[in-house]
């Protein structure tokens, strides 16, 4: 008797068949057909009809950069909801910050600098910022793993003998409604926010201006949708349009754009150079995502969980999230899966963008060109990289006495442009192993390159002046040590004459052989040792 009723106050349950729909696809489209009859525009006039705008006097230029004490960081992600773990033992584990790339950016405390603030050091001055900006969220690129494995759910729901059971229970009626490519609302809103931000930090800068700023993107959708709202949240919605001129570079094959220099890189995109990185994080996969393969796959009957499926199921936890709002995928994965995750796109990143790539640099070189030629105020004469002469020819599309600079481009550039700046201090662990996690290890994806991720130079005089005599980087709100470039010293806020930095980084684009680098036939070295972004001489 005691036994029966043991069983019976068991748990039970029971495996779902799942829907015919199961995996499916979903799409939605607004505004609804037959909703932008303009006839009926003439009953809604803009506020330039309308009038009666009431007093509008303006403040003074913000500069929080200078004064701002504490300095403002960025540590949620809101709307979203936060994600937990499988096992959920650490309440201040958060899940997104494991997303690699696919991290919402948040503000790295140090990079090796502890003490050091993003504020200006006190008694120096600001004279002229340079911002590379990541687009905000998006939706999964084309021909991506989450999709395929959508519909492989989709394929396999559709015959005899799928069920699910647990804690993927979910998957029977589940859909999948993600777009591609474009931004998402959250990515939209980020890049609002940035450019709000930005303004606050830097807008007295705008005093110094003689003419409409120029700023830059690549005629990508969600690049020129990114471009768009950080202008509009700089200036404001209602006068970006006419405060600015928007550049848009063609990103596309065989077009030069130091913002997508791998249209112009044969060897990024080959499948033993170019595709490095993903070999050496399915070899950690296979090793990180064992226990969850056992855990989860006697949950689910008629579908293969393979190693390549369960990391689709990581990055569709991510992308569900900053899509939708959420994502039922995210639980599935204990915070040791999660590490494993993030580590598995630190591989990535360092074998085929990062340090560990022979076409790192040379990708880069093209944008290190055009800062050095920005802070010298030195037009471009020689053209053996990514860069667009006819753009970076004429003083209207590339001007050189802006105060403030701000370009947008992807992940995998700005991973190049850091490895091309020789910062040292991201590289200081390299190589990656592929069998475990190293300690204390320098590069972390989610820190360099995540969905709207911000690469900062501030020009600096020390003591504040109208003649500028430093500079240093900020990564997401941390700052950059550059002892990596020949002539900078050891500060503890990052500083760099700006006489060294430009001399030192003068000496890094002599080394850089972009022609050999970008189009010679070589294989990867073995062991890949590669710590510089270059193939060894």
């Amino acid at each position: 008797m005691l036994v029966a009723v043991l069983l019976l106050a068991l748990p039970f349950c029971t495996a779902e068949s799942a829907s015919s729909y199961a995996g499916s696809t979903v799409v939605d489209s607004y505004p609804p057909p037959g909703a932008t009859n303009t006839a009926v525009d003439a009953y809604f006039p803009d506020a330039s009809q309308v009038g009666y705008a009431g007093p509008t006097p303006t403040g003074a230029e913000p500069a929080a950069i200078v004064t701002a004490i504490p300095f403002s960081k960025v540590e949620n992600a809101f709307p979203l909801s936060r994600p937990n773990s499988a096992d959920g033992a650490d309440i201040t584990f958060n899940v997104m910050h494991h997303w690699g790339n696919l991290a919402p950016m948040y503000s790295v405390e140090s990079f090796g600098l502890p003490g050091a603030s993003p504020v200006i050091p006190e008694g120096c001055g600001i004279n002229a910022v340079h911002l590379l900006m990541r687009h905000g969220a998006r939706y999964p690129t084309s021909g991506s793993g989450v999709a395929d494995f959508a519909s492989d759910i989709h394929a396999a729901a559709s015959k005899e003998g799928f069920s699910v059971t647990g804690d993927l229970k979910f998957l029977a009626t589940w859909t999948y409604k993600l777009g591609a490519e474009i931004l998402t609302p959250f990515g939209r809103d980020s890049l609002f926010s940035n450019g709000v931000a930005f303004r606050y930090r830097y807008g007295e800068l705008l005093n110094a201006f003689t003419d409409l700023p120029v700023f830059r993107t690549t005629s990508e959708d969600r690049m020129v949708d990114s471009a768009l709202n950080f202008a509009a949240g700089f200036f404001g919605i209602r006068t970006y349009e006419t405060d600015y001129h928007q550049e848009i570079i063609i990103e596309e094959n065989n077009f030069n754009n130091t913002l997508a220099p791998y249209d112009v890189c044969p060897n990024v995109n080959t499948e033993d150079v170019g595709n490095f990185g993903g070999m050496q994080g399915d070899k950690w996969a296979n090793i990180y995502l064992k226990d969850a393969r056992k855990r989860l796959q006697p949950m689910i009957k008629g579908f293969n969980l393979t190693i390549s499926r369960l990391v689709d199921m990581q990055e569709m936890c991510a992308y569900e999230t900053v899509a939708l709002g959420y994502s039922k995928f995210c639980d599935l994965f204990t915070e040791k899966e999660w590490e494993g995750y993030e580590y598995y796109v630190d591989l990535n990143f360092w074998y085929s963008e990062g340090p560990g790539n022979p076409t790192a640099a040379a990708q880069g070189l093209g944008y290190v060109q055009e800062l050095v030629s920005r802070l010298t105020h030195t037009p471009i004469n020689v053209w053996n990289s990514s860069t667009n002469s006819t753009l970076d020819s004429s003083n209207i599309t590339f001007p050189l006495n802006q105060p403030i600079y701000v370009d947008a481009t992807h992940d995998t550039v700005i991973s190049s442009i850091v490895t091309t700046l020789n910062f040292t201090s991201l590289a200081a662990t390299g190589p990656l192993p592929t069998d475990h996690i190293p300690p204390h290890r320098s590069y972390i994806a989610s820190q360099i390159a995540p969905f709207s991720s911000q690469l900062v130079a501030q020009v600096l005089s020390c003591p504040a002046s109208e003649e500028p005599t430093h500079i240093r980087f900020l990564l997401n709100d941390g700052v950059v040590p550059l002892t990596g470039i020949h002539g900078c010293t050891e500060d503890s806020n990052g500083l760099c004459a700006l006489p060294s930095f430009i001399s030192g980084m003068h000496e890094r684009i002599g080394e850089i052989n972009y022609a050999y680098d970008c189009f010679a036939n070589y294989t990867m070295p073995n062991p890949d040792n590669i710590i510089d972004g270059r193939y060894p001489s």
